[in-house]
């Protein structure tokens, strides 16, 4: 049996934008461990990054999988609003150029640079040029499992909710699948901010001893995964017993505090929430897009 929710209260708006220019941050950049770089970074549209890739070994740091869309930052409060509506899972449809009609999906949000991250087949990005512009149908803020008011859930469309394999157990806690377990003190980047509807938070993969150990080195972008003692109910914090879950947005990055980044889709405390290792669990699986669309 599904999970109860309020989908059928939910409101759906449409939100627009367009594809954010590439950034080049600074001529040279240095790592957490000296090492001086000059990469690719946030914005454009990116062909060969995928949803279902490791988040590792690439020459960028911060990369985004296919495209990065922005309303127009020239507006914060517009911007914010812009990512507010549009939900993981959400289906985004090209309103201009050659590509006009074609539909993708939401991936998630990327805070800093206020971006949105979008999924599409390959032959639509050949199609796609960095004027054309995204019509996003927002639906899922405003979530809620009816019998479990405890979980709050964030930046989630409901069919991804649905299709992801949630489990009520008989103790009344709720078994959610994710593709790797992050200990709290791995999160840098992102902590404290006020707002877990926009945005995301790093995880920090820069101790090789912890990667191995828990696992990180398998993180894909669009993996789920859960990070112990996070309270993100009401902003980003630690807290003991409080699991969040989110997915994984962009790749990793030598700078320190930062690493792969990781949108949050709900949050509980008191172990409410009980994360099981399923490599399955990746947003790509359940919408056939990335890496697994069907060929």
């Amino acid at each position: 049996m599904s999970l109860r929710t309020n989908r059928k209260h939910l409101v759906m708006i449409g939100v627009q934008g367009s594809v954010s220019p590439a950034n080049q941050w600074a001529p040279f950049e240095v790592g957490a461990d000296g090492e001086v770089f000059a990469w690719p970074s946030t914005g454009g549209i990116t062909y060969n990054v995928k949803v279902g890739d490791s988040v590792f070994g690439w020459a960028g740091e911060h990369i985004e999988p296919g495209v990065s869309a922005t309303l127009s930052h020239k507006n914060r409060k517009a911007e914010a609003g812009f990512q507010f509506l549009a939900c993981c899972g959400n289906e985004v449809r090209v309103v201009s150029g050659d590509a006009k009609g074609a539909v993708g999906t939401v991936v998630g949000h990327h805070g800093g640079v206020e971006h949105l991250i979008l999924d599409f087949p390959d032959d639509v990005l050949d199609r796609l040029t960095c004027e054309d512009k995204f019509l996003v149908r927002g639906f899922g803020q405003g979530l809620k499992l009816v019998d479990h008011p405890e979980v709050f859930l964030y930046n989630l469309d409901p069919d991804v909710l649905d299709a992801w394999g949630l489990r009520e157990r008989e103790d009344g806690r709720i078994e959610v699948p994710v593709n790797a377990i992050v200990p709290g003190c791995a999160m840098g980047s992102g902590i404290g901010a006020l707002s877990v509807t926009t945005g995301d938070y790093d995880i920090l993969c820069h101790d090789q001893e912890l990667v191995r150990e828990h696992g990180l080195d398998r993180l894909r972008f669009g993996d789920f995964v859960a990070v112990m003692d996070h309270d993100n109910r009401y902003g980003r914090t630690y807290r003991k017993g409080a699991v969040t879950i989110g997915i994984v947005i962009h790749s990793d990055s030598p700078l320190a505090g930062h690493g792969p980044g990781m949108m949050t889709l709900m949050s509980a405390r008191q172990d409410k929430l009980v994360p099981v290792l399923d490599e399955g669990a990746n947003l790509g699986m359940i919408k056939g897009i990335g890496r697994f669309a069907c060929s």
